[in-house]
């Protein structure tokens, strides 16, 4: 039974996708119908289409659910112990520390997107997804997200060279990113990419 299968895999108010649900024994057409079942008898909630969750009860006996930064990130960046993709540009930028933009798009860079650059709508949220240029997984992803910030980084960063080569230090530090890892993947970025790389003096605090 489809709710049985939902209920074992999937937590309260989480994001759950119509397409991970397909399955090659039902059509598209049935499957919407019994999730149109579940939802009318307030086992399942419709947060966007294609996107349903088990309604979780508060306290004042009210229901959540997800909220559209959590969609995203399943979506596009990581479910479970999957990783798809990661956080870009202003967004990435005002998270290591280098800007105080505040973006009012968030930018993802996502294997989940089989289009061209777009902004999407999710709830009442806007996202700008955009497809890699390497393909990520869980042991590029932190390289990746690094050379992507570096490639444009003048259009992000509020301080010095000197201020933001300590922010990006810390990164490398945290994530264990090596020369090796940096190697392995900056030729396939645009050239400013290594002039800001040796700019910012990255490459004497990576180890081998």
């Amino acid at each position: 039974m489809l709710y049985n299968y939902i209920k074992k895999n999937y937590k309260e108010a989480e994001p759950i996708f119509f397409s991970d649900l397909q399955r090659k024994d039902i059509t598209k057409s049935a499957l919407n119908q019994q999730l149109k079942k579940l939802c009318d008898k307030g086992l399942l909630q419709k947060y966007d289409k294609g996107v349903y969750y088990i309604p979780k009860k508060t306290l004042l006996n009210s229901t959540i659910g997800p909220n559209a930064d959590m969609v995203a990130r399943y979506r596009f960046i990581s479910k479970g112990d999957n990783i798809d993709g990661f956080y870009g540009g202003n967004s990435f930028a005002n998270q290591i520390g280098i800007t105080t933009q505040v973006p009012r798009v968030v930018e993802i860079v996502s294997n989940n997107t089989n289009s061209s650059d777009r902004e999407v709508r999710i709830g009442n949220r806007s996202f700008y997804v955009r497809k890699p240029i390497v393909h990520i997984t869980k042991e590029n992803v932190y390289v990746l997200q690094m050379l992507e910030l570096l490639k444009n980084l003048d259009a992000y960063l509020d301080y010095s060279y000197a201020e933001a080569s300590e922010r990006f230090k810390e990164y490398i530090s945290i994530h264990g990113i090596k020369r090796s890892d940096v190697d392995l993947y900056i030729r396939k970025y645009p050239i400013a990419t290594f002039k800001y790389y040796y700019e910012l003096e990255l490459d004497h605090v990576l180890d081998s």
